[in-house]
């Protein structure tokens, strides 16, 4: 019999879950590499993302709220889709994320002791691996903490920026300096960052009332998500300017200290740590889930799929994440990881849209899944090329090792 998890959360610990995922370390780091790809098109770039992520997030609010169960994307392809289209979305999100989780795990330990990133990277998986042991509630809590600590630290950013006298209007201009592809390109790379709400559709099993709920945690949360990225984008551009964004390591550290603050760039790096912190949290919660669904299903060792009898969560999909996570923090660079966890995270969502499509045969129902789907293909081949090939790689022997199963299957 299979074990379910407990509902506990309720809208807030919904929304402020997917804001713990979106309003991270990748407010902090993608700016940067945004504007040096779309230059005066950076916000050409964010509005693109912003379409596209809307268009998954009512899709994915529409099955969540159809199939309230863990597993998001994975079970919504296998129930609407077919088997291989729901293990590719599962194969897509476990594979991309777990790279994600290594690169925030990283992000921390670069902000708070750089000379040894690796080990405080590892203490930060294992820590929060116990977190979410004992309980999705405790996960919330902290989650609600670390986003208040985060919102205040961009506030005080854009706060600074645009009442200093080196802000200017003049830098915000919009055009298409370096073509369409550099638009496509850096809404790509922002999308990483806003792909956090899957985090709320994964916990559909925790969720109370999740026909209710989870649609209007997901657009909340979004909401909120563009309104503070919009924000620091215009901020931190008004102060340095798209050229002298794309040239800056650390974006909103340089834009302070630019703007005659610097007595608060430690309190940004503070800011960035715990904002990855609070990334890396969600994204072992969310990786963890998925895992616990594809186990429920044999396409991952069925061991994964037990419930603690106590804590009711999925102890061994979390400790196993846990484990592989820690693994690529020790050993494994994983600053390219960030394309290719974008590249998994398009297709997660190309074949969410997909699903959603399959929902209702009206014409207008059908409107946003169709240009979420389109979105996503357009902006997962226009990532960097090694991004597109290696994504394309580990996603066709995923495929390839699910035929091999289906093949020495019993019948």
């Amino acid at each position: 019999m299979t074990q379910e998890l407990r509902r506990t959360l309720g809208l807030g610990d919904a929304v402020v879950i997917g804001l713990g995922s979106m309003i991270g370390a990748g407010i902090f780091a993608a700016l940067g590499p945004a504007a040096r790809a779309a230059g005066s098109g950076l916000f050409l770039g964010l509005g693109l993302a912003a379409v596209v992520a809307y268009c998954n997030a009512t899709a994915s609010a529409r099955l969540a709220a159809r199939y309230p169960t863990s597993g998001g994307t994975y079970v919504y392809g296998r129930e609407r889709l077919g088997a291989f289209w729901g293990y590719l979305a599962g194969w897509s999100f476990v594979v991309g994320k777990t790279s994600s989780c290594a690169a925030m795990a990283l992000t921390v330990g670069a902000y708070v002791w750089p000379e040894q990133a690796h080990a405080v990277a590892v203490g930060a998986v294992v820590a929060l691996t116990a977190v979410n042991y004992g309980g999705v509630q405790k996960s919330a809590w902290l989650t609600r903490a670390i986003v208040a600590v985060v919102l205040a630290v961009l506030a005080s950013v854009v706060v600074v920026c645009l009442t200093s006298g080196e802000a200017g209007a003049g830098r915000l201009d919009v055009s298409v300096s370096e073509g369409a592809g550099g638009v496509l390109q850096a809404a790509g790379l922002l999308f990483f960052a806003f792909a956090g709400y899957a985090r709320i559709a994964t916990l559909g099993e925790e969720v109370r009332d999740p026909a209710r709920t989870i649609p209007r945690a997901i657009p909340l949360a979004l909401g909120i998500a563009l309104v503070v990225y919009a924000a620091v984008a215009v901020a931190v551009v008004s102060v340095l300017g798209t050229g002298g964004l794309g040239q800056a390591t650390a974006p909103l550290a340089d834009a302070v200290s630019a703007a005659g603050a610097p007595g608060l760039v430690p309190v940004v790096r503070v800011g960035a740590a715990v904002a990855a912190l609070g990334s890396l949290l969600a994204l072992i919660l969310g990786v963890s889930r998925t895992t616990l669904a594809m186990a429920r299903d044999r396409h991952l060792p069925t061991g994964l799929s037990a419930v603690h009898p106590r804590f009711q969560v999925p102890h061994r999909a979390e400790l196993a994440v846990g484990a592989v996570v820690a693994v690529l923090a020790a050993t494994v660079d994983v600053r390219g990881a960030i394309g290719f966890s974008s590249f998994g995270v398009l297709v997660y969502y190309a074949i969410a849209n997909a699903s959603a499509w399959t929902l209702s045969a009206a014409v207008v129902s059908r409107v946003l899944p169709a240009v979420g789907l389109v979105g996503c293909v357009v902006l997962a081949f226009a990532l960097p090329w090694t991004s597109v090939v290696v994504g394309t790689g580990v996603l066709g022997a995923g495929a390839v090792a699910y035929g091999v199963r289906r093949r020495l299957a019993p019948r």
